[in-house]
């Protein structure tokens, strides 16, 4: 079917919360998604950091055809092969870096979205402070930042245009300015707080890619110890291998005790998690939690494939050395300012550009490109970007920004 008629169909009869690029795409395969008619294109967008592996990778696709070959779905009633597997295999990421002694059991409760994530986590986190911790039900989030469009995800994300339309959102929430660490020693300091969390993103993402820096993170872990308080980081785009590390926290010297992902877990099949440190997660009970779809035989058969796959050696170094390729040459692009991220999470401001529109004549020219804003692109590549295709980007850009 055409692009047109899928466009009339979709005018029609699906929801237009999506201003949709003028495409149709119809096939892929792992640097390359091809349209409706036949054209080829680089994409560097891998449906918002999903594709991982790219598109159709062969262990991905091989997982899933074998599963739902075999089994579909039961339910979370029953176990299933894998899900432990999964599991452990998070709870060994969440540990990379640390010495033995500093590791910590993780418990990981499996969802579908990074939005279902980030509603575990914060659940979780008022339920351990009610129980076991500081009695606390206020949550600190950053100014910028996104967690979801769920109600509860909405009213964390510290953006009141996005709220506007949909108040009266829950409430039960408190915002502070990233890198600000007085601001949020003052929220503490309060006694009209009473906070048993801050969720922060360690690299915001939505906003077009602003890390926090690990003076303010390690601020952050520190007066929540002080105080009781719990810390969730938001990995949803920041985890799984994205920065050059297992987790974008890992960047930054600290270990959460919260931490939510989806995205590139399963490279491409809706797959989310959330994971917390044991003492913290004891802290749900059976009935407490729970999710039909979540952790499902196919979840967690791609979910396996593609950690296995990221898991091979010399994953991590490959990331940020082609991250770091790509930053120095956009950094030599005239036009193009303060380029900043970690591993294949880069953003950078355009200030004499549309940036939309240097999406869309990208679309025309073979590239899937990001603009967060007016100004800003943000690139997020399958994680199995090459030199070779981060420099095709590159001189793309240069001749036309720097023009």
């Amino acid at each position: 079917m055409s692009l047109e008629e899928q466009k009339a169909l979709e005018s029609e009869y699906v929801m237009g919360t999506f201003a949709r690029k003028p495409i149709c795409l119809v096939e892929g395969k792992g640097m390359k998604v091809v349209d409706d008619q036949g054209r080829e294109l680089l994409d560097f967008i891998a449906g918002i950091g999903v594709c991982s592996l790219g598109h159709c990778h062969p262990a991905v696709v091989q997982a899933v055809a074998d599963q739902a070959s075999k089994l579909i779905h039961v339910s979370n009633y029953y176990y299933i092969e894998k899900r432990g597997q999964v599991a452990r295999m998070l709870s060994d990421l969440l540990n990379w870096g640390l010495e033995e002694g500093e590791r910590f059991t993780w418990q990981s409760f499996f969802s579908n979205s990074g939005a279902e994530s980030n509603e575990c986590a914060m659940k979780l986190a008022r339920l351990y402070a009610r129980r076991f911790g500081n009695g606390g039900t206020d949550i600190v989030t950053l100014e910028r930042s996104f967690h979801g469009r769920t109600m509860e995800t909405l009213a964390a994300t510290a953006q009141p245009a996005k709220q506007e339309a949909f108040q009266p959102v829950p409430g039960g929430f408190l915002h502070t300015p990233i890198n600000d660490l007085p601001a949020l020693k003052a929220l503490f300091d309060d006694p009209a707080n009473k906070i048993c969390a801050v969720m922060v993103e360690p690299i915001q993402g939505e906003s077009g890619v602003h890390p926090c820096t690990a003076e303010f993170l390690q601020g952050v872990q520190r007066l929540c110890r002080e105080h009781g308080a719990l810390v969730i980081a938001d990995e949803v785009q920041t985890g799984i291998y994205r920065t050059g590390k297992p987790f974008g926290f890992q960047n930054f010297g600290i270990v959460p005790d919260i931490v939510s992902m989806a995205k590139g877990i399963a490279s491409g099949f809706p797959t989310g998690a959330c994971a917390a440190k044991k003492e913290v997660a004891c802290a749900f009970e059976a009935g407490d939690h729970g999710t039909t779809f979540g952790g499902s035989n196919l979840a967690v058969a791609a979910a396996y494939a593609t950690l296995s796959t990221l898991g091979e050696p010399g994953t991590l170094e490959r990331i940020d050395a082609v991250g770091a390729y790509l930053r120095d040459r956009l950094r030599a692009i005239p036009g193009v300012e303060n380029v900043r991220g970690f591993g294949l999470m880069v953003g950078c401001d355009v200030p004499q550009a549309d940036a939309n529109k240097v999406v869309l004549d990208a679309l025309a020219d073979g590239f899937l490109l990001n603009a967060t804003g007016p100004h800003t692109l943000r690139f997020l590549p399958p994680l199995i970007c090459t030199e070779a295709e981060a420099s095709a980007l590159a001189d793309y850009l240069e001749g036309v920004l720097g023009a």
